[in-house]
């Protein structure tokens, strides 16, 4: 079969070779290390739920435009799951009597929307949840911006290089009531929403068609444009208090602009972008649901969480070369040779004691020329090379070889062990 001929992969999936995937779980490990820092649980709910449970909550073009939906094998629709806040609130409401709150949980796993794919957007893509249910308190909502400006810290991006912008729907709900919009609000958050992503014409024509009068949108404007009104919310200015005390202040502006969910949100909303006009769409976006166990079945119980999708934070982290560090594409720093057919079962029975002992051994499992069994090494990425020939097998000794430096020298067996495990620490923290 010519390669023209190869199948290709489904239209906006992607494939995850040792490098992309070294990336990925490098990415999972700092998701990891910042949510349980903070004291967050891993969680994981299923791939597949029923349509009905995104149709409780999630807005139309979610559930009739996006989502992956095929009938199960009894008619009824299941979905492969678009979103994980829907299972979060349907899992805690199913136990609701049984945990305690507040609850801290974070998960990362795959989704799938049915959407153009394009520039920071995919059909399958790997997201980070993480909720804190059981509190309603603007220092839920200062947790977890800390959660997010921690693990931009922790990835090396500035607040150069990000902002987080902050808002709160019940401010703006009552200041559109003070300019008059009082019956179509839903309508108007989502005009609020698209400020930035249309035309200044377009948007104005768009405020026209919604019913507002010209001085309505002139006063829409205005208010878009004041950068000190959360001074007239209670939530934000406490909140606002504890990011100064957190010291993360740097990376978190106010902007009467960011409204996000119009499904789900009831309070305070964040969102992160880059500072790269380049990269358009958000990295992460997340806000306070009060109204969601409710939707599902459940007891009313305040939460607050976000989700960051893995698609956009590692085009920006490619984009601004922050991930040039070695990331461990192979697992195995340690190379053992086989020098001949005769030789064999000693450079298995080295490679066999250093695993018992904790490292990770890599193998040639043919006798092919010496030089190209270390050639094939440095390809793969490997460290330090073994060779265990004859002169070494006769004087009980292995000769090792680093493969950056081309430094070799030829130690006792009984002290290869200890000799590169104390070379390869820093590699078994990382």
């Amino acid at each position: 079969m010519g390669k023209h001929n190869i199948i290709q992969p489904v239209k906006g999936t992607r494939d995850f070779y040792p490098e992309q995937m070294a990336i990925r779980t490098w990415l999972y490990n700092a998701v990891r290390k910042v949510s349980e820092s903070f004291g967050y649980q891993e969680y994981e709910g299923p791939y597949l739920e029923y349509i009905d449970l995104y149709a409780a909550k999630s807005g139309e073009e979610l559930v009739k435009e996006q989502s992956f939906v095929f009938p199960d094998r009894g008619g009824k629709l299941i979905a492969l799951r678009p979103e994980l806040t829907p299972t979060l609130a349907r899992m805690v409401a199913q136990r609701q009597g049984q945990l305690t709150f507040p609850i801290r949980w974070w998960s990362y796993g795959p989704f799938w929307r049915y959407e153009r794919p394009q520039k920071g957007r995919t059909r399958e893509f790997f997201q980070w949840n993480l909720d804190l249910i059981g509190l309603a308190s603007p220092i839920t909502d200062a947790e977890i911006v800390s959660v997010i400006t921690s693990f931009f810290r922790l990835i090396g991006l500035s607040s150069q290089e990000i902002i987080i912008n902050v808002n709160n729907r019940r401010l703006m709900d009552v200041q559109l009531g003070k300019i008059g919009i009082k019956k179509n609000k839903k309508e108007v958050f989502r005009l609020i929403d698209r400020k930035e992503k249309l035309k200044q014409d377009a948007w104005l024509e768009y405020g026209i068609e919604l019913g507002l009068t010209t001085d309505q949108i002139n006063s829409l404007t205005n208010l878009l444009e004041n950068k000190e009104l959360w001074h007239q919310s209670e939530e934000l200015e406490q909140f606002f208090d504890l990011i100064d005390v957190m010291g993360i202040s740097d990376y978190v502006h106010y902007d009467p602009k960011i409204i996000r969910g119009l499904d789900y949100y009831t309070g305070t909303v964040y969102e992160a972008k880059s500072k790269d006009p380049s990269i358009k769409r958000a990295i992460l976006g997340g806000g306070r649901y009060d109204n969601l166990l409710a939707d599902v079945g459940g007891n009313p119980l305040p939460g607050a969480g976000f989700a960051m999708g893995d698609v956009v934070i590692t085009l920006l982290l490619n984009q601004l070369q922050k991930l040039t560090k070695d990331l461990r594409v192979n697992p195995a720093p340690v190379f053992v040779t086989v020098f001949d057919d005769k030789h064999m079962a000693q450079s298995f029975r080295i490679a066999d004691d250093l695993r018992k002992s904790g490292l990770n051994v890599n193998i040639y499992p043919q006798a092919i020329k010496l030089g190209k069994q270390i050639k094939y090494a440095n390809r793969i990425g490997a460290k330090i090379v073994l060779i265990i020939g004859p002169d070494e097998i006769k004087d009980n000794t292995v000769t090792i070889k680093i493969l950056n430096t081309g430094e070799q020298q030829t130690i006792g067996y009984k002290s290869v062990i200890n000799y590169l495990i104390k070379m390869l620490e820093p590699d078994k923290s990382s």
